[in-house]
């Protein structure tokens, strides 16, 4: 399994727990049924997987995943504060689930795929899970595919940078489209795909100076920075101004980021 490729940077958590099933899982929304049981995989915060849980209702089952104990444990105490007693984590390896065969309704990963040495595989065990009926669903970020104005040379230099640090990291950046390609590569029995896409866009004030400011952050604090670093693919000096760079697009009032996702739907027979 590849590293994360950003790790669990307090900048890196604060942007996951703005996550919503409403802004990170829509294409999900229509396929999910009161008393379902549900597997989040790398389910991080527990935001996402939070919300799951309710649209499930108290009938349903919803487990969220990650090999995380600090973020398994942040979950957790949302589970509870949002009363939801039919939610709850375990820590657990995507490439060997702790689930019999045709034990969920729904599996779903969030910005997961991207991060893997062999989605292939994953797919093939998430597949393995999900009951006749069920769905798999995952969306994943394309870094190639984001885009922005103004062009700044930082924010050329800080994808360029950020693409090269998650191929050392043993991931993939731009898996938005490969999602499908993977899915046909694991050749999985019984399964109807229905690609989508969708894409987070940031350009009021207020959105511009929060992706500015966690961005400049992860830069030269988190693991994406102290990868880049250890395999030379970048100095203190170029992070701090790919860092710098982040402010001065975002006090442009003209300034857009739009990020594209790739989805995918796995219809189980």
């Amino acid at each position: 399994m590849a590293g994360y490729t950003h790790g669990h940077h307090a900048a890196v958590l604060r942007s996951h727990r703005t996550r919503t099933a409403a802004n990170s899982a829509a294409y999900l929304l229509p396929e999910l049924r009161p008393g379902q049981r549900v597997l989040d995989v790398g389910c991080g915060p527990g935001t996402i997987t939070a919300d799951l849980a309710e649209l499930v209702g108290p009938q349903g089952r919803v487990i969220g995943i990650d090999p995380s104990a600090e973020v398994l444990a942040q979950a957790a105490g949302l589970a509870a504060e949002r009363g939801l007693d039919q939610l709850s984590f375990e820590a657990a390896d995507v490439y060997r689930l702790p689930y019999a065969d045709a034990s969920f309704d729904v599996v779903h990963a969030h910005q997961v795929l991207q991060h893997l040495a062999d989605p292939v595989a994953a797919l093939r065990e998430m597949r393995r899970v999900t009951a006749p009926g069920g769905v798999v669903a995952v969306r994943d970020a394309d870094y190639a595919a984001m885009t922005w104005y103004p062009e700044l040379p930082e924010l050329d230099e800080w994808s360029a940078l950020y693409r090269e640090v998650a191929r050392a990291s043993g991931g993939e950046p731009d898996a938005g489209r490969r999602l499908l390609s993977w899915a046909l590569r694991a050749d999985l029995a019984g399964v109807e795909p229905v690609p989508s896409s969708s894409t987070w866009t940031y350009a009021t004030e207020a959105e511009r100076a929060w992706w500015s400011e966690t961005w400049a952050e992860r830069t030269v604090r988190s693991n994406t920075a102290a990868t880049a670093l250890a395999e030379g693919l970048a100095t203190p000096a170029d992070l701090e101004r790919i860092a710098a760079g982040w402010p001065r697009w975002a006090a442009r009032p003209d300034a857009w980021f739009a990020v594209l996702h790739g989805e995918l739907l796995l219809r189980v027979s």
